[in-house]
């Protein structure tokens, strides 16, 4: 008689000799390696050259000098300089909005304008008397940042202004060097020599000042990635346990494996009870959000009843936009939903980088993206006074349209499904 093995079951499969079969490899190596290959041209692409990709990055230029031209001139030195500039900028870089005081201080404090350059009153006279033997200090042109739209988006401006007011100095310098050995003027003095080959001093200063608790400007950005994390994983986790608790998914805790039985419920309703839950825990998780980052953190936020409202609307758009996705499209909706509202949302939101120093591709993903609509929202809600034109209602506006197109997505989906008889559960046998 034959001898027999002393397990009744089938033979186990080894891990070696199932890594030789090519087709267990193929489906994930050519998914990860995509993602890998996207993920890397979609972040570095976005931000490896911000100077090289500018486009009409709005700048205000404010001209108070309202003093005679010099002998001979037709018009002060500001408004020559204010021309200068303008005329002077390569192809579309820079959005050169000529503005009076009041204004510039309305678009830096709406968050229009990246920054100002502002020439003072009197501007011509304190130029003119550096030809003078009295001229003892030079005349300043005033850089005015706006930190509140981040700090790498403020710095660019602020590069492109000091650079403008110092090319001014020259051509200044120049024109001022010919007055002074001119026929009719006086020879100047070694401080006066001095002076004329830079004339102009420029000082910077905060045009829109922002809390010392605001990560100088980072923080709009580093809140909305909160909220939008929070409403991505979160629906994840919903729609999991949801699946483990009807019995459609395994649940595996270290060794430890079960699965419940299965509920025959249909895929319109699994829909919907993940939503209501969604809505549910979100107000939870707006909420810790909110206490992690103010209360315990001091972060500084103003308006912070519109700023927990808007940020569980904005939340539970993303978390409702997952559900949707997640159930149209199965296993891979996390995949999808991943690029939708992570990987090609955060170099499209202009919150680090400003979209006026990204490659167009950017440019467009920014108009529909969520997070460009959040962060551009919250921005507002923290630093620009919860102005509507800061950009907070344009984010309401793109809130209710994301959401009202996941509902629709997810349940037309879902009912099609249902129509079709495709429904989750097996049968089972008597």
């Amino acid at each position: 008689m034959a001898s027999t093995s002393s397990s009744d079951g089938p033979p186990q499969a080894r891990a070696l000799a199932l890594a030789r079969l090519w087709k267990l490899w193929l489906f994930p190596t050519v998914l990860t390696g995509l993602v890998a290959l996207f993920l890397s041209l979609l972040y570095m692409g976005s931000i490896l050259n911000p100077n090289g990709h500018l486009h009409r990055l709005p700048i205000a230029i404010v001209n108070e000098d309202r003093s005679p031209p010099l002998p001979g001139q037709p018009e002060n030195i500001g408004t020559q300089v204010s021309r200068t500039i303008v005329a002077s900028s390569p192809g579309s870089t820079v959005d050169w909005r000529q503005v009076t005081a009041a204004e510039a201080q309305d678009q830096l404090a709406s968050g229009k304008v990246y920054g100002a350059l502002l020439i003072p009153q009197g501007f011509t006279s304190s130029v003119a008397a550096l030809t003078t033997t009295q001229a003892t200090q030079r005349p300043t042109l005033t850089v005015l940042t706006n930190p509140g739209l981040g700090s790498l988006g403020s710095s660019l401006a602020s590069q492109i202004n000091q650079a403008a007011a110092h090319q001014a100095s020259l051509t200044i310098g120049k024109q001022l060097a010919a007055v002074a050995s001119g026929p009719a003027g006086l020879a100047p003095s070694p401080t006066t020599q001095a002076l004329l080959a830079d004339p102009i001093t420029v000082t910077t200063r905060p045009g829109h000042p922002i809390g010392s608790h605001s990560g100088l400007g980072l923080s709009a950005f580093y809140y909305t990635l909160l909220v939008v994390l929070s409403g991505f994983i979160g629906a994840n986790i919903i729609s999991s346990g949801v699946d483990t608790a009807l019995g459609y998914a395994d649940s595996e805790i270290g060794p430890w494996h079960t699965r419940r039985p299965t509920v025959p419920v249909n895929r319109t309703q699994t829909l919907l009870l993940k939503m209501v839950m969604t809505a549910g825990i979100t107000l939870l998780t707006t909420t810790l959000v909110m206490v992690s980052t103010i209360a315990i953190l001091g972060m500084d936020a103003p308006h912070r009843p519109l700023l927990w409202l808007f940020s569980y609307c904005a939340s539970l758009a993303v978390g409702l936009g997952v559900q949707a996705l997640n159930a149209a499209l199965g296993g891979i909706g996390q995949l999808v939903s991943m690029f939708v509202f992570i990987a090609l949302a955060l170099p499209s939101s202009g919150a680090t980088i400003p979209l006026q120093a990204v490659p167009g591709f950017y440019r467009f993903l920014g108009q529909f993206e969520p997070m460009r609509q959040l962060s551009d929202g919250i921005r507002a809600i923290l630093f620009f006074d919860a102005q509507a034109d800061a950009g907070l209602t344009r984010a309401w506006i793109m809130i209710a349209i994301g959401t009202a197109v996941a509902l629709a997505f997810g349940f037309a989906m879902t009912r099609y499904y249902d129509r079709k008889g495709l429904h989750r559960w097996t049968p089972q046998p008597e």
